[in-house]
């Protein structure tokens, strides 16, 4: 199952694990692109696909998503959570209804699928859970505050789950973009989050798929060398450099 399917990342996970042999539960809230994508996995590796059409902003999104998983009588040996989007501005500004979506797409829907698909998954002999973080999620966020908050929580979240199931068969990886070329900055309507090391979406996703492949897995994985640096001079950093260094790169 991949979530945010229609575009991006969330696609991009769908076709390597379509060319690896398996067959996708694809989730968005577009159900012409998740069927034109459907249709090029059945064509370029013969792979079914069952679509899922939701809106993980909607609290009943995730129970609802599982219900029509369950419908069809299906098992989930992967799970990748790549639905979210970000907001910028001051944190004063922000439309409180665009917040809550935004908390309940990368925070609530992520943690609820997790949790309702994870027997599914720790009983595969081939389990994944993916999350989709972000290098945002390794310091506070000065004029994104909301969306680093929430990858902050989706790489603690995450690293937690490695650790309950070190020793077991489930890979459990917190994948941590930079800035990559999706649609991601067409909806929050800024580019004010590119920073850092920009990089394809193929480049990310065959980092994911490279740690996922080696013998122990870690937790977490940052794409790109100079967004890995990045992330841990942040944490090395006194707290208050690293604030002055993120607002002045997001536009203070």
């Amino acid at each position: 199952m991949v979530t945010g399917a229609s575009s991006g990342i969330g696609t991009e996970f769908a076709r390597r694990f379509a060319a690896r042999g398996y067959d996708l539960v694809l989730v968005a809230r577009r159900r012409d692109r998740l069927d034109a994508l459907a249709d090029e996995l059945a064509t370029s590796h013969a792979a079914t696909s069952t679509v899922v059409v939701a809106d993980l902003a909607d609290p009943d999104g995730p129970a609802q998503v599982a219900r029509e998983v369950a419908a069809h009588g299906l098992l989930v040996d992967a799970l990748v959570n790549s639905a979210g989007f970000g907001t910028y501005g001051p944190f004063v500004d922000e439309d409180p209804a665009r917040v809550a979506a935004e908390i309940q797409v990368n925070v609530t829907a992520l943690t609820l699928l997790s949790r309702l698909l994870l027997p599914d998954l720790v009983a595969s002999r081939r389990g994944i859970l993916v999350n989709v973080a972000s290098t945002a999620g390794y310091q506070p966020g000065p004029w994104f505050a909301v969306y680093a908050a929430t990858k902050a929580y989706v790489l603690s979240l995450t690293e937690a789950l490695w650790a309950e199931h070190r020793g077991s068969r489930l890979r459990v990886l917190a994948l941590s973009p930079g800035p990559a070329e999706t649609e991601f900055f067409d909806a929050a309507g800024t580019d004010r989050f590119r920073i850092g090391q920009v990089m394809t979406v193929p480049q990310i996703v065959d980092v994911a798929f490279r740690t996922l492949d080696r013998r122990t897995p870690p937790p977490s994985v940052i794409t790109g060398l100079r967004n890995r640096v990045t992330a841990g001079a942040a944490r090395l950093a006194p707290t208050r450099l690293t604030l002055r260094v993120a607002s002045r790169l997001a536009g203070d």
